[in-house]
């Protein structure tokens, strides 16, 4: 499958041609890492970070824009990441894997000593674990290139490979004399890199056309694709349908719709037309195998599934749709096919969105639409003495906590906090200790 790459410099999302020359600039990361976000995994490379343009503090002009977007999709982070500290902060704050280059190599080392940086590698592997590690085995002329580029290891690729995949669960690789040129990767080195290694390997550099990416994808590689998307030789809508593997399953992928908070919703099945019209009328459609026909979900009854973002399994034979449910699922009413109640069950987020939708569209006698940020202040200071002081059995603390929770909700939407934030912000706390 195709990882989109965002390379950041100076503030900007640009593309270099042999990590130097300038290709294009953009400055649209939002609209960017959300589109790419539909597809698949997202890569954010720090490219200042990475050539050490850095202030006092350690950061470059990107890393605001970098931090901003570390939630907005499953994200994989690199770009000089030197240390162990500064890889758990990145996951914290909510990267799913970091990307280390020059930090994992030892580019000059003494006599019995290894070419792999062990040291840093244990403590990193112990802090953040294994498979939260993807190590860069970047080449240049046949060898492990490091600092930017500019410096190689005295190791063959693949030599260096197999020793780097003990630290890791992802190997990174990027022919550097092809990179940005559009003239397709090194086929040779990506076909002995995988057969050397065991664990996920994601090709990089030069790769310019969906034919390329599917022979990658046959050969058991992923591709980190750039360029290509920035130009329009490939889009990620042909490549993600043409690495799914329908000869498997007969021309028909097994399509599991889920909501945004991970409850099942429904399956059904999705040829390439299906898949096509999924990503382009952005709701989710199906080919009905008894009617023999495309079918978008609530095109006669109106609750359709707005697709937020699609995922393959380990096989490509099976996808994990996440959308947005605008009424019930099931065509006996229920929200969903594998349950009897008619609604979702209630949870903090469909608390947050009632609330938001009582103020947006005020019904009368609303008690929600009545409450100004003053006196959901008050309501909130009185309600958790309540829970505190006059909560006397299992009953009583149920009723007041969640009376307090209902006032904590409005609170959060006066302000434009979300429960995301919340629990963003829980995890980073988790991931810190």
């Amino acid at each position: 499958m195709v990882i989109a790459s965002i390379d950041m410099k100076d503030g900007h999302v640009v593309q270099l041609k042999n990590g130097k020359d300038l290709v294009l600039q953009r400055d649209d990361s939002d609209s960017l890492i959300s589109d790419f976000n539909k597809y698949g995994e997202v890569a954010i490379i720090d490219l200042d970070q990475a050539l050490r343009n850095t202030d006092e503090k350690g950061n470059t002009k990107n890393t605001a824009l970098l931090k901003s977007l570390l939630r907005k999709g499953n994200v994989r982070v690199g770009g000089g990441i030197r240390d162990v500290k500064k890889a758990r902060e990145l996951i914290s704050l909510g990267a799913e894997k970091v990307i280390v280059g020059s930090a994992a190599w030892n580019p000059s080392p003494k006599a019995g000593e290894s070419v792999l940086n062990e040291a840093f590698l244990e403590e990193l592997c112990k802090t953040i674990g294994k498979q939260r590690v993807i190590i860069s085995v970047d080449s240049i002329g046949g060898k492990i290139a490091v600092k930017g580029w500019t410096e190689t290891v005295d190791i063959p690729l693949i030599e260096g490979a197999k020793q780097a995949e003990k630290y890791c669960s992802e190997l990174l690789f990027t022919c550097v004399e092809k990179e940005g040129c559009m003239q397709g990767t090194d086929m040779d080195s990506c076909r002995a890199l995988r057969e050397a290694v065991k664990c996920r390997v994601v090709v990089a550099g030069g790769v310019n056309t969906l034919e390329q990416i599917v022979e990658l994808e046959k050969l058991g590689c992923d591709v980190q694709l750039g360029m290509a998307l920035y130009t329009g030789k490939v889009n990620l809508k042909d490549a993600f349908i043409g690495c799914l593997n329908f000869e498997k399953v007969d021309g028909m992928i097994p399509v599991i719709a889920q909501s945004p908070s991970g409850e099942v919703l429904m399956m059904g099945y999705s040829n390439k037309e299906a898949f096509e019209k999924s990503f382009d009328t952005g709701k989710l459609t199906f080919f009905s195998r008894t009617r023999n026909v495309l079918w978008t979900k609530g095109e006669t009854s109106g609750h359709f599934l707005e697709l937020l973002k699609m995922r393959v399994d380990c096989d490509r034979d099976t996808v994990l749709a996440t959308v947005i449910p605008h009424g019930g699922v099931c065509h006996t009413g229920s929200f969903s096919c594998f349950g009897a109640e008619p609604d979702a069950k209630s949870d903090l987020e469909r608390l947050y969105g009632t609330i938001a939708e009582r103020f947006a569209n005020p019904r009368p006698g609303s008690y929600t639409a009545t409450l100004d940020a003053k006196r959901v202040r008050e309501k909130v200071m009185e309600e958790a003495e309540e829970l505190c002081d006059d909560a006397d059995s299992k009953e009583e603390v149920i009723w007041e906590a969640a009376d307090l929770l209902y006032f904590v909700s409005v609170l959060m939407y006066k302000e434009g906090v979300n429960w995301q934030d919340v629990y963003n912000e829980l995890d980073r706390r988790h991931k810190e200790k």
